[in-house]
């Protein structure tokens, strides 16, 4: 199924269903379809949220997680939300992060799963390499834990980001950004409930990254999933829903 995307003002965003607040925060090339059978299973209990991140848009000064933090803020006041739960794939994690630090008291959990924010292998320092499909590719397969799961529609997706000379530019600006914003002596700060979900095979954010989450987060529960990359998400959708609905529940 297509969700809509909505706009209001500046903002755009896929808002599904009704009940508490279910923020979801997708990473530097994540799309509607990452976290597609999620929000089929949340919308009967939850109304999901998918603010478009303006990975592309904003002044090269504001091209940061901070920026993007920001922007995922002014979104949570435009749409007066309180006591939302925020989920975060990779980079998206990290603003989620980032976002609880400064604004504490509109978070009630945080999800995070393959997040940025201690450490993370990214496209590498011969990325973008434009016009190789191949090599685009096999940095898309990177992600999964089964390559197959790199479909055509993704692979030509990156594929035209690192094609377009901006766009491009705006990746390295926000990875380089990403690196540079260790979360490392602030997540003692961060007293929300959090639910690490991550894949054991994930080679961008390994797991010794899940463990010095679970180390530094003081109300930090963690989940692996076997067999699974850097997107349970989107690799396997049944397995991470049942393990977040566990811990909604939980924190209801």
């Amino acid at each position: 199924m297509q969700y809509e995307i909505k706009q209001s003002g500046k903002f755009k965003f896929v808002q599904e269903g009704s009940g508490e607040s279910l923020v979801l925060l997708h990473g530097l090339f994540g799309a509607l379809s990452n976290f597609k059978d999620l929000v089929d299973c949340f919308k009967e209990n939850y109304t999901v949220y998918i603010p478009m991140l303006p990975l592309y848009d904003l002044t090269n000064f504001d091209t940061s997680v901070s920026g993007l933090a920001k922007h995922v803020a002014k979104f949570i006041d435009a749409k007066k939300l309180n006591n939302v739960h925020l989920l975060g794939n990779s980079l998206g994690g990290h603003i989620a992060l980032v976002y609880a630090l400064a604004h504490p008291e509109k978070v009630k959990t945080i999800t995070l799963t393959g997040s940025s924010g201690l450490f993370e292998n990214g496209m590498g320092e011969t990325y973008p390499k434009r016009g190789d499909k191949d090599y685009i590719r096999k940095k898309v397969e990177l992600t999964f834990y089964d390559p197959n799961s790199a479909t055509t529609e993704l692979v030509d997706e990156v594929y035209n980001i690192v094609n377009n000379r901006l766009k491009a530019v705006k990746i390295i600006y926000l990875a380089k950004s990403a690196i540079r914003h260790h979360l490392g002596e602030e997540l003692k700060n961060i007293k929300q409930p959090v639910c690490l979900i991550w894949g054991k095979n994930d080679t961008i954010t390994p797991p010794m990254v899940a463990e010095e989450f679970r180390k530094l987060l003081p109300n930090s529960e963690l989940h692996w999933v076997d067999k699974c990359g850097h997107a349970p998400m989107m690799e396997v959708p049944e397995a991470f829903n049942i393990l977040l609905s566990d811990f909604l529940r939980k924190h209801a």
